[in-house]
């Protein structure tokens, strides 16, 4: 009795042993896979979360850069800000820009991709290739281009209108049009981009539903209506939000072209941030704007996202 009593705890112990070998050979395998994870961790930390961290710090402070001493005022810079006038100047222009540069990327570069996704011969690749090849042009690299092209004294656009017999336009320097101005070079530098994810789109839609909607007499356009758009709108929704975060920080065709100007036409609230920052030495306050930016961009965001839910199709 006794014999069987020390074999059943023996075996006891052996079960016990493995399944404590068992638990910390896995142990030891997660840490190894989070060991890989911790330079990029290290990195973010140092370079994403420990400036956001401060910069939320700054915020309640008046350091203006001038000086080492950070005295809290609190909700001070946030109160100035969303009293001032120029906020919502800055918060108007910011979001003119991002609704004209969203709406024509996008809408463009679907026009581009119906165009170019009919045929794969040499001819449509080199020109799905040319209209793509803006996208790697460097934003300050366009901007100067375009500052000669805008030019209005000698610039090639109105060398074009001069044709038409029409007078020359002060593209950057009249307030009316240097906010599309810098649009269209916006536009000019991310269609490409669009319209290579809506040809990636199409040509995942199987042919079988085009086939299917022929045969019961759909026309192309009926066709494009409820089988291509449906199934592009995960695609569609990936380009909204992105294009929508980027254009929403809008600084460096601002920063080449026109200063913000004229008239704080085309001052976006990144520019602002900057100019208040590095001009003005208002850091506290600048860095109270990022904040509010950040809160505005993450909420638009997140709209768009729970609005989106019931409007994206995800075949199967």
């Amino acid at each position: 009795m006794e014999t069987n009593k020390q074999v059943t705890k023996a075996a006891s112990n052996r079960a016990t042993a493995s399944v404590s070998k068992r638990m910390s050979h896995t142990l030891m395998e997660k840490w190894k896979d989070f060991s890989f994870a911790v330079p990029a961790l290290l990195f973010m930390g140092v370079f994403l979360y420990y400036p956001l961290g401060y910069s939320v710090y700054i915020s309640f402070t008046n350091w203006n850069m001038t000086r080492p001493v950070k005295k809290f005022v609190g909700v001070d810079n946030y109160t100035r800000l969303l009293g001032s006038a120029d906020f919502y100047q800055s918060l108007k222009v910011t979001f003119l820009y991002t609704l004209m540069d969203v709406v024509f990327t996008l809408v463009i570069g679907l026009l581009l991709a119906l165009l170019l996704n009919v045929s794969s011969s040499r001819l449509f690749g080199f020109m799905r290739g040319v209209i793509f090849m803006p996208y790697y042009v460097s934003m300050v690299v366009a901007a100067m281009v375009f500052t000669w092209i805008y030019n209005g004294q000698y610039g090639l656009l109105n060398s074009v209108v001069s044709w038409f017999g029409m007078d020359p336009v002060q593209w950057l320097t009249n307030p009316s049009t240097a906010l599309p101005a810098l649009v269209a070079v916006s536009v000019w530098k991310g269609v490409g981009f669009a319209m290579i994810l809506f040809i990636a789109g199409m040509r995942g839609i199987p042919a079988e539903y085009y086939e299917a909607a022929s045969i019961d007499g759909a026309s192309k356009l009926r066709q494009f209506r409820n089988i291509t758009l449906p199934l592009l709108s995960p695609m569609t929704l990936f380009l909204v939000i992105t294009s929508f975060i980027s254009s929403m920080q809008v600084f460096q065709s601002i920063d080449v072209m026109t200063d913000g100007g004229p008239l704080k036409a085309t001052n976006a609230i990144v520019y602002w941030i900057y100019t208040m920052a590095f001009d003005e030495f208002k850091t506290g306050r600048a860095s109270a704007l990022v904040m509010i930016l950040f809160v505005i961009i993450l909420l638009l965001t997140l709209v768009q996202w729970v609005v989106s839910r019931k409007k994206v199709h995800y075949e199967g």
